[in-house]
């Protein structure tokens, strides 16, 4: 993204300036560019519970964000839909890619058969458990409204659990940014409009999937809930629901000021919303996954007190080097969990790799691989 790669100019300029001025660059962007989503729309309803319609609240709580953003002199507000015509999955991300975007918000309502209540903000990731998967699967099914949507996406199907694997690969390089913007319409929500939190949790949104950019996918309640529903339908409720998309944007552009590195830094990266899980659902047949910390010509003794308190270290002689793996498994969602807490530990270059017995194959290879 454009905004990182400036501040890692500006760093470079700092401490090696001959290196800095020899670097032909692109000039810095005049604008923070945001692209707003409003979820669904034309013949495309969304939810629809208690006569509360998704397509037009998404649509009035994106028009009323985008107007707030565009009152600030250095942000640039693109916006996917004005008005009430359908447009696809594909075509929205290809708007933000198109303009480059530095930031993709999808905006939409939640419905539930229970009288359940709450915001929850997403970002791209397998799903963590059946509710997760559920919302991703209620989603996804406006592409069946779409022509060659075969051809689209790929063969993907909405309706099988085996297509949602290995969707984080697209988005994975802006997963801890779109977290951190996650986080921060979750607690807005929270301390602001006094919603109950469900939390940031990942799931398998194509829209999301589709996005070369840190984005979200808020679901601002749940429509299904008549006292919610009611709150997300009024006025009021759109206005203050959209001042706190309003007020993330801002503190998460604030957050990728240079003056802000080092508090940002001193604080701890924000926690995905755990939800136990009986057994993992992506349980991949002869297949292991670790996650790589390093690879050195030199010998270590595979301890905890060597791998900065990192358990089940394995140590492989490979050609000269020896490699250090952390964990095994042949679930690529509990793995995916073990390189988050590699990268917390202080393993910020680690990355995943696979087996097939002894023999290492590339993650998609295994991605392919039948499931238990």
């Amino acid at each position: 993204m454009k905004t990182n790669f400036f501040i890692i100019l500006i760093f470079l300029s700092v401490i090696n300036p001959v290196l800095a001025a020899s670097e032909e660059v692109d000039p810095p962007r005049e604008k923070f560019v945001v692209v707003i989503d409003a979820g669904h729309g034309g013949h495309d309803p969304g939810n629809s519970w208690n006569g509360f319609k998704e397509k037009g609240i998404a649509l009035n709580i994106a028009l009323k964000v985008g107007a707030e953003l565009e009152k600030i002199p250095d942000i640039k507000v693109i916006y996917t839909r004005k008005s009430d015509v359908f447009v696809t999955l594909a075509g929205r991300a290809q708007i933000a890619n198109k303009a480059e975007a530095d930031l993709f918000i999808s905006i939409h309502m939640n419905g539930h058969k229970s009288q359940a209540q709450g915001t929850e903000t997403f970002v791209l990731g397998l799903h963590r458990n059946q509710d997760n998967l559920e919302v991703a699967m209620r989603e996804n099914q406006v592409i069946f409204l779409e022509e060659d949507y075969e051809m689209t996406y790929d063969g993907f199907n909405p309706n099988s659990p085996e297509s949602y694997i290995g969707l984080t690969l697209m988005q994975e390089e802006y997963l801890d940014q779109s977290i951190l913007l996650a986080d921060l319409v979750q607690k807005n929500f929270t301390n602001i409009n006094k919603r109950v939190n469900r939390g940031v949790k990942q799931a398998g949104f194509l829209v999301l999937r589709e996005t070369y950019m840190p984005s979200v996918l808020i679901e601002a309640g749940f429509l299904s809930n008549k006292s919610e529903g009611t709150y997300l339908n009024s006025a009021s409720g759109q206005a203050a629901i959209a001042e706190s998309i309003v007020r993330a944007v801002k503190d998460y552009k604030s957050s990728m000021n240079l003056e802000m590195l080092d508090h940002l830094e001193a604080n701890p990266p924000v926690e995905l919303t755990q939800e136990p899980e009986k057994a993992p659902s992506d349980v991949f047949d002869g297949i292991t996954f670790r996650v790589q910390l390093a690879a050195t010509g030199k010998k270590l003794d595979p301890s905890p007190r060597n791998f900065k308190g990192l358990v089940e270290i394995l140590r492989n002689k490979e050609g000269k080097l020896f490699k250090y793996y952390y964990g095994g498994t042949s679930s690529y969602s509990q793995v995916q969990d073990l390189h988050a807490k590699a990268k917390r530990a202080g393993y910020p270059d680690s990355y995943i790799v696979a087996f097939r017995g002894d023999e290492k194959i590339s993650v998609n290879e295994a991605l392919k691989t039948k499931m238990k």
